[in-house]
């Protein structure tokens, strides 16, 4: 048999020598710490390419001809397949342009791309052999992760050091951990992790845009501890337990708190923000029921429950009268749990960030979560506000409970929704029933929500009231929804909100709070008693009537039994009035309507003028030039262009123009000159000439300007 040629066995040599002196390589550079492909310099990279004589003359069989110079080095970094030993310089080069260049920088050191069979790809199946595919990747400085892409590699660094995990696995001196912040709101102090307003680089999540929500939701949990007391309180998602310890710092003994969150690191983060804030914690990580008391004080004040499980679990476990939901994005996920136990006449809020989908930017998104067909309208902020509650009321129907609306706010950040639940199935045919299509006009911004009834219209652009599908060309409505039909707020919870947070200082809330009332009633009317709750907390929700201070007084002053039940049936006729003039649904946007080259009325006369002419009219706060009104379009746009003047070059002026009166004045005095001018003419011709008579009709008469 012939001697084969040289370059049949040419090629593996090679390769056996080089991943025989790698190995050695990664051996002790793993004994040291750190992964080789883990450098300072570039210099200690080539290091780990100068390979003796001695190691190439081992690893290389002694029966070849073969001869191995020192010069020529490998890749340390590279197998061989991709790239063979070669000289000093073009390794040098190789090492810059390759692994150095696009390395990965934290705290002095680099690392590089590395090439090596660390990580496995995917096998490939060639026949009856097996082929892995090695996959250019970096190993992480301070984990043992390998990631493929140099952006991933650099995200993950971050999230590394968003934690606090900045200390290296080989450094010998440890970097110092980062320092936490802390952040104070309502005379609670919080603990916040750096990047904490950023939820995608940190597990303690606390934004500082949303101290209105945290504030309108303690004002609504302080107004259900004022009805019954002690109430079980549950905080879904606690995230820095910020708003756990609001409750429980300022309502005291009224309220029994739990603050729950899925994330370990959010756990040790809210009993911490406790004992920071020198409240005493209960532990439950366990669905059992085994609880850790940590810190001094009696168990009954000042007591917080921290849990640690998903939130669809423990609401499924317990029982709660207030519940809060405020998940990063939608809520869906969550209400059929939350609607499970809650208890009778308690309140369930949530909190729905996920205002692109809501907001009609992502329309597909908004029909994946909530079944919801909306586009972009004038209104789109209360069109988002009831896509959230038609969600609600279907949870709640599929438990055999309904609900009113107390409060419903959607602001740029956050739709936030407030409701109190109603057991049984007659409530909950009631909420279903509320749930309905709305028809909706492209043209004129025109809207109504469909009649009641499974029966099949033959032409349904005849429930608008405008005629824009007759003057129009094609389709000119959509079909939007199901939404909530029903009303948005209940006047009395918030005239109790308002004082709720007159009590507490909450400055900030109370003129929204203003604005909502009065949204509620539909007035313009800014008339609030925020020192007692009297007269307008006399009014009936969901089925509670609450005595206040004013009533107690009246039925003393009116002795008798007879007397006292007659003023008890005025009080709940009048109440049963009020809850029936619900405001209208929707509003306008007064520079949709605007009439071209016509100067617009300012927004508070306006409001007047449609309330002279008979109308319901308030502001609304989904949107500052909105206007919320029972009128329809067509008289909306009457009363609009009535009191609109038109747009001069000159300067834009509101009401009547003085500069239109100025120039008439002006052109009326030039013209009497003119005419007084031809008149002593006339005079004059008339003096010379024959007839020498000048007759009373021929004279002009003058003006006092003349």
């Amino acid at each position: 048999m012939p001697f084969p040629p040289l370059y049949n066995f040419w090629k593996p040599l090679p390769r056996l020598v080089h991943v025989t002196a790698v190995q050695k390589n990664i051996h002790t550079n793993w004994e040291a710490g750190k992964h080789l492909s883990i450098q300072r310099q570039l210099a200690d990279l080539e290091k780990l390419a100068d390979l003796n004589e001695g190691e190439f003359t081992l690893a290389v069989p002694q029966n070849t001809n073969l001869h191995v110079t020192a010069e020529k080095k490998p890749c340390p970094l590279c197998p061989e397949e991709k790239f063979k030993a070669c000289y000093g310089h073009k390794l040098h080069r190789h090492l810059q342009n390759l692994h150095w260049k696009i390395s990965v920088e934290f705290e002095g050191y680099r690392m590089c791309i590395c090439h090596l069979p660390c990580r496995i790809a995917k096998p490939n199946f060639v026949a009856d052999q097996t082929f892995s595919k090695m996959g250019a990747h970096y190993h992480c400085i301070i984990c043992s992760a390998t990631i493929t892409r140099r952006t991933d590699m650099i995200g993950h660094i971050n999230r590394h050091v968003n934690k606090g995990e900045t200390e290296s696995r080989f450094i010998t001196a440890p970097a110092p951990k980062s320092s936490c912040e802390v952040l104070k709101e309502a005379n609670t102090d919080v603990q916040v992790l750096p990047n904490y307003f950023t939820p995608q680089k940190t597990d303690s999540y606390f934004n500082p845009k949303m101290k209105l929500n945290r504030q309108l939701i303690f004002c609504a949990l302080a107004v259900l501890a004022e009805e019954r007391k002690p109430i079980e309180c549950l905080d879904a998602f606690g995230a820095t337990g910020i708003m756990g310890l609001q409750w429980a710092k300022h309502l005291r003994s009224s309220v029994k708190v739990t603050i729950n969150d899925c994330n370990e690191n959010s756990v040790t983060m809210i009993q911490e923000n406790c004992h920071l804030n020198k409240m005493k914690v209960k532990v439950n990580t366990k669905k059992e029921d085994n609880y850790e008391a940590i810190g001094d004080g009696d168990e009954s004040t000042d007591t917080i429950e921290v849990t640690k499980m998903d939130a669809n679990v423990i609401m499924h476990l317990r029982s709660f009268d207030f519940i809060h939901l405020d998940p990063f994005g939608t809520s869906v996920n969550y209400l059929d749990s939350a609607f499970r136990n809650v208890r009778n006449l308690g309140i369930v809020s949530l909190t729905s960030t996920d205002i692109s989908s809501l907001y009609a930017k992502a329309q597909h998104v908004a029909l994946r979560h909530y079944g919801c067909n909306i586009v972009r309208t004038e209104y789109y902020k209360e069109l988002a506000a009831r896509t959230v509650i038609a969600a609600v009321a279907r949870s709640a129907a599929r438990c055999n409970k309904g609900i009113e609306v107390l409060l419903a706010v959607a602001l740029e950040h956050f739709v936030l929704v407030v409701v109190r639940v109603l057991r049984g199935p007659s409530p909950a045919d009631d909420s279903a029933k509320k749930i309905r299509y709305l028809i909706h006009c492209q043209w004129c911004e025109e809207r109504i929500f469909q009649k009641e009834g499974n029966m099949v219209e033959e032409n349904p652009y005849q429930q608008l009231p405008c005629d824009c599908h007759g003057s129009m060309p094609g389709r000119t409505a959509v079909i939007l929804g199901p939404l909530w039909s029903g009303a948005l707020f209940n006047t009395g919870f918030l005239r109790r909100m308002l004082f709720e947070a007159v009590q507490y200082g909450l400055d900030e809330v109370q003129p929204l709070l203003k604005t909502v009332v009065c949204e509620a009633e539909c007035t313009t009317s800014k008339n609030f008693s925020t020192h007692s709750p009297s007269d307008e907390n006399k009014q009936e929700e969901c089925g509670v009537y609450i005595k206040t201070p004013d009533m107690l007084a009246e039925s003393d002053v009116m002795p008798g039994k007879r007397k006292n039940n007659e003023v008890m049936r005025n009080a709940t006729k009048r109440q049963k009035t009020d809850n029936s003039a619900e405001h209208p649904a929707f509003y306008y946007n007064i520079h949709r309507h605007s009439i071209k080259g016509m100067n617009m009325p300012k927004l508070n006369k306006f409001l007047n003028y449609l309330s002279e002419a008979g109308y319901r009219v308030s502001r609304t706060h989904f949107d500052p030039m909105g206007v919320r009104t029972n009128a329809p379009l067509a008289q909306f746009k009457t009363v609009l262009m009535k009191h609109s003047t038109p747009t001069y070059a000159g300067g834009q002026t509101e009401g009547p123009l003085h500069l239109t009166e100025d120039v008439q004045v002006g052109d009326q005095l030039q013209a009497a000159t003119d005419n007084k001018a031809k008149d002593d003419e006339f005079l004059e011709e008339n003096k010379s000439g024959d007839s020498g008579t000048v007759f009373a009709e021929d004279c002009p008469t003058y003006s006092a300007a003349d």
